[in-house]
Formats: C-alpha cells, structure tokens, sequence
C-alpha cells in the first residue's frame, strides 16, 4: 500500500479520477456528533438519532466514524443500542469540530488502471467562515490518509464534498452559487475553479446549475437539488408550490439541466424528485429535501421527515432510479435541525 504523501503531480495526471458514488465501497466515513450548537437545543436526541443511521449502513459495508477517544464508549453503546453489527464499525480517534464528514473528510480519487485509492485533502473554512472553529475538521483528511496509510494530494481551495456530484465518467455537477461565492476562493476565477476540480478529482466538464434551496446555510450545495443516478441520468429537485421560494430556483435548475448532455453529446435523462413539505424549526426554515440520499453497497439510504405519504413517493421514484438496490427509509425529522442529513453526514471510500 502506499504510503502517505504529499505529491506535486495532480492526481488526474497520475491517473486518478473521482468514483461515481454507486461504484464499490470500502466503507462509509461518518464524524460522530457533539457540538450542542450544531443543533441549538435540540441536542438530546441526535445521538441516538445518529447512531440509527449507523446501524442503517452496518448491514451493507463498514462504518469508520471520527471520534475523540473520550467519546468513544458512549458512542459504542448508542451503536449497539440502535442495532448496528458492531463487527463492521470502526471508530477512530480523530478529533472534529462538527459533524458534516461530507465538508470536511477527505475526497477519495481511484486509479484507474491499479485500482489504487488515494485522498484529496482540500481547505475546508466551514461554508464560508460561518461556524469557527473548524482547525480540527481541517485535520481530518490527512488524519485519515496516515490512519489508513493512503498517498495525499493536498490543494489550497476551499472545496466541501457537498457542493459536487459526479458520474465517474468525466462530469461534475455544482452550482454557481456555491463554488463561485466569494466566501470560499475570492482570488479564483471560475475557469481557475474548473481547472482545480478537472486537476485534483479527474473530471473533464463541469456542469453548473444556479442556486440551492431555502434554508441551506451552505450557499446551495448540490446534494440538497441535483444527483446522478448513472452515468447519462441526473435526479433532481422539483417544488409544485409557486408561492414556494424553492419553484423558482428549481425551475430554472431543471432548465439547465435540460439543456446539458454527456461527454459524447447525448441528453442527460432527467427524473423529476418532488421536494417534502416545507419544514421550519423553531420558526426557521431547514433545507428538508430528499436528494441528500446515501448510495452505498446494495442499498440507497433516504433521508425521510414524517410525511407519509411525501416520503413513501420518493422512496419509490429513488428505488426506481437504483434497480436492485434496497431502499432504506432513515428518519431525519431531529437531524435536519443541523441543516444537512444523510450525504452531508457521511463520505463513501471506494474499495
């Protein structure tokens, strides 16, 4: 195995491109919570909450969470309480500031001829400097690649793992409102940004949409409207409501969508994923929206909020997009008080 390194080839060069999410898993990446602030007084639940989530991918593939030693015991029992296989879940003693392992972990490239697995280390500055301290969630990346003895490609650009989407075969879906907002890289162009994302995570076109949805604190990351299903197939986000602030912004996103092709030129095929009915906590819109599903081995996790009848509808159009895998509904009603549910939670490593 290789051992841990900064290089100064970019890994695209070397031969590395980023794996679309339904190719083969190692393992699932998760940071276990303990900042109180990231859910203002409703912290009580999320633990459990939580640990419901590991015990939902343990069945599936492993579990590898970051978490300080001290927390270690407590976690385990939240683990085992909820039903996890304790036999596939690793803890780690990698200190964090928050929760959101998708922001913060590391991206994990392949090579594509040996199969090699290696991690982009990217800056993270907690969405735009808006929830300091975030020094330790920096240091997640190259903790992980020393724990798992993995070659480092480190890049000084703001870069969170929610703001991309791949298809493993040349694009890379984002918005505009994200990755170009002046709170992350203000001394980059957007052609700067293409070319870093084209460099590090072995893409070939990028594909911007514009804005992200109501309530999303992370300047509208990509996993809260538009994934891919497959290579040629893109799911995204619809609001029937027109008094919604949401139908507009995913009018126009689908517009977009409608007008890109793949890399040989052929129409994206779009399945429209209607978005559940607005939530507010504490009188606050959160960015409930069931495209922040976890596609692992065998099985795609859907974050769900306790409308029946919305949840059940988009469990059956995401299973329709995923043939043969199992759909796993995971309640996310406590959790999305923290703005963000199963994607951002978690960061898949490929076998």
């Amino acid at each position: 195995m290789a051992t841990q390194a900064v290089s100064s080839k970019t890994p695209a060069a070397l031969g590395f491109r980023m794996p679309a999410e339904w190719e083969e898993q190692e393992a699932v990446w998760l940071s276990w919570p303990h900042n109180r602030a990231t859910w203002p007084g409703l912290f009580r639940g999320i633990p459990a909450a939580f640990a419901t989530y590991v015990a939902a991918i343990s069945p599936f593939q492993k579990v590898r969470i970051n978490c300080a030693m001290a927390l270690q015991p407590l976690a385990r029992q939240f683990c085992e309480k909820a039903g996890a296989d304790m036999t596939v879940v690793e803890f780690y003693d990698h200190l964090t500031n928050d929760t959101w392992c998708r922001d913060h972990g590391p991206i994990f490239v392949k090579h594509r001829q040996t199969g090699e697995v290696a991690v982009t280390d990217w800056m993270h500055n907690a969405w735009g400097n808006k929830y300091p301290p975030y020094d330790l969630d920096n240091e997640i990346p190259p903790a992980i690649a020393r724990s798992l003895k993995l070659r480092r490609f480190e890049k000084s650009m703001v870069l969170e793992g929610g703001s991309i989407d791949v298809n493993g075969q040349g694009l890379l879906l984002s918005t505009e409102q994200c990755l170009l907002n002046k709170n992350r890289n203000p001394e980059l162009s957007r052609k700067e940004i293409e070319r870093a994302l084209k460099d590090y995570l072995g893409v070939r076109r990028i594909l911007w949409l514009g804005e992200g949805i109501e309530g999303d604190d992370t300047d509208g990351h990509i996993d809260d409207i538009s994934r891919f299903f497959r290579p040629d197939g893109v799911i995204t986000c619809v609001e029937s409501n027109r008094r919604s602030p949401n139908h507009q912004i995913l009018a126009a996103n689908l517009e977009r969508l409608q007008g890109f092709t793949t890399m040989r030129g052929r129409p994206l095929e779009i399945v429209e994923l209607p978005m559940p009915k607005p939530l507010q906590i504490k009188g606050q819109a959160v960015p409930a929206s069931y495209a922040n599903f976890l596609v692992i081995n065998g099985a795609v996790l859907v974050p769900t909020f306790q409308q029946p009848r919305r949840d059940a509808k988009a469990c059956g159009i995401i299973g329709g997009c995923f043939p043969g895998r199992e759909i796993v509904p995971v309640d996310c009603a406590e959790i999305i008080w923290g703005l963000g549910t199963l994607h951002c939670l978690s960061q898949q490593q490929p076998a």
